[in-house]
């Protein structure tokens, strides 16, 4: 599993700015296809609060956020 990590990370080197915005629309995309698709992830992801996504979604980009404006 390391060896897969370390391979992925070198590979991800490679990308470039393009690459992620058209990964992130993939990741996107797919997530709402399993919503519209699976009854069973739909409820589930009717079923959690908005406020958790909102925590989450500022708790995850608080790494990126002190990357980004690091000196």
């Amino acid at each position: 599993m390391i060896g897969l990590c370390k391979k992925m990370d070198k590979n991800l080197k490679k990308f470039k700015f393009h690459d992620y915005q058209i990964l992130k629309t993939v990741v996107f995309l797919f997530t709402l296809f399993l919503i519209t698709a699976w009854e069973g992830f739909h409820l589930f992801v009717l079923s959690i609060a908005w406020y958790v996504y909102l925590g989450a979604a500022i708790l995850l980009s608080i790494p990126l956020a002190m990357k980004m404006f690091k000196k």
